[in-house]
């Protein structure tokens, strides 16, 4: 019996950053397993920089 993850990421975040990246067209297709790890990585580090950034908007006074 495996626990299911909770995802940190909606899944809508997810198809944009694919999108925004250029495999969005592989997710369609092949679904998340058919990404390559780079580009899984590549997908996090943005998420990493959209996330930084609205935190220090929110920060400024």
């Amino acid at each position: 019996m495996g626990r299911r993850r909770r995802s940190v990421m909606s899944e809508q975040l997810k198809y944009e950053l694919a999108k925004d990246l250029g495999f969005y067209n592989t997710v369609q297709q092949e679904g998340w397993g058919g990404i390559r790890a780079k580009d899984a990585g590549n997908m996090v580090k943005r998420a990493i920089e959209l996330a930084e950034q609205a935190a220090s908007k929110s920060n400024q006074p």
